[in-house]
């Protein structure tokens, strides 16, 4: 009894305790520093060892780069007589982090470009990653992790777990080159909202101004960035101001949205979102038509003949529907309470909610994905 009252005490403790007001978030959270960020890298390379998984003769590229390979290392062969089915060609893409040095090390991820069936024990050979300027600035290799399987039996059947054509390599790239970043010598940094939004800039402005006692040097710019001087007793030690800066928690706002994805059935509906005094009907009408022959045998000797005549049968479900009343302002949970009392399914819901938008009833933004 006295586990659960002081688990009970600490989690009132966790909720309660001062600086974790509920919705507040940190500013590294939603806002990066501008200029400080990755880069994407992509490469084409080769993967080997694959048992009899790769790509076949008709990806005539494949054989090309495979000779082509072969040509560097000093053997020399005909790119008609190469028939092999280990190898497949693969794109290979990372992502270089800000400040990464060289000699440090990032994952990547290795996908099929050719007709490979499955990437499962291969290895990717020494593969250049270049940037948007052309520039190499990792190298990857390594043996491809694809979290999964395939089979297949002779007769067609078979068996799949994940996508056996993507894979990844752990740690698989090595730095060979750094992207300059440098942030000591600048007398402002701007901060750039992830999902840009004025009542958000202007409370990062009002917080950051608070808490670092910043008065008149933190300014919201537009939507999506605020400027923030750097204060003289920081200016050789940058990284003590950002690390303050980036915890600074604040409450971002949000619009009212519902997203609505008709393929999978999902409905998620955001806090700001309000209905207006509305009335609503939901039923379902099922036709079942069962269609079947049967055989009408003529008596002995009239001379008759035995002849196949259809037999359909038709039945229509109509579902009975309650009409449920959601007053004006009504919050989400009194939504989706007043949804369900009426039994509806993922699928209803997203009828009924964009029948309620087209009534105009519905004051939130509606997407479908």
């Amino acid at each position: 009894m006295k586990i659960f009252k002081t688990t009970a005490l600490i989690a009132l403790i966790l909720i309660f305790w001062p600086g974790n007001s509920p919705g507040s978030v940190r500013i590294k959270d939603i806002a990066n520093i501008k200029g400080v960020r990755q880069n994407q890298l992509v490469g084409y390379g080769l993967v080997v060892g694959l048992d009899g998984t790769g790509d076949d003769d008709k990806t005539e590229f494949t054989y090309q780069s495979l000779v082509s390979m072969l040509k560097r290392m000093g053997i020399v062969v005909d790119v008609q007589e190469v028939d092999v089915d280990n190898i497949a060609a693969v794109m290979v893409t990372a992502n270089l982090p800000a400040y990464a040095n060289v000699g440090s090390r990032t994952d990547v991820i290795v996908s099929s470009i050719g007709n490979a069936d499955s990437l499962q024990g291969g290895t990717l050979l020494m593969t250049p990653l270049k940037a948007a300027n052309g520039q190499v600035y990792a190298v990857a290799q390594g043996p491809v992790s694809i979290g999964g399987f395939s089979f297949a039996g002779a007769a067609g059947g078979g068996v799949q777990k994940n996508h056996p054509t993507v894979g990844q390599i752990p740690s698989g790239a090595i730095i060979e080159r750094e992207v300059p970043v440098d942030l000591s010598r600048k007398r402002a940094i701007a901060i750039t909202l992830n999902a840009p939004d004025f009542t958000t800039a202007l409370r990062m402005a009002d917080a950051v101004e608070k808490s670092l006692g910043l008065g008149g040097m933190v300014a919201a710019v537009d939507a999506g960035t605020v400027n923030v001087a750097i204060p003289d007793a920081y200016r050789k030690n940058i990284v003590a101001f950002l690390s303050r800066l980036e915890n600074v928690s604040i409450q971002p706002d949000v619009v009212a949205k519902v997203i609505l994805n008709e393929r999978t059935g999902t409905v998620v509906m955001g806090e700001k979102v309000r209905i207006s005094t509305v009335a609503i009907s939901h039923g379902n009408l099922s036709i079942i038509i069962k269609e079947g022959f049967g055989v009408s045998q003529p008596l002995p000797f009239s001379e008759g003949e035995t002849v196949v005549t259809p037999e359909t049968e038709l039945q229509v479900q109509e579902e009975k529907a309650n009409l449920m009343v959601v007053p004006e302002g009504a919050s989400i949970g009194d939504v989706v309470r007043g949804l369900n009392a009426i039994g509806v399914s993922p699928r209803d819901l997203i009828a009924i909610i964009q029948a309620i938008k087209a009534a105009g009833a519905l004051q939130a933004e509606l997407e479908l994905i």
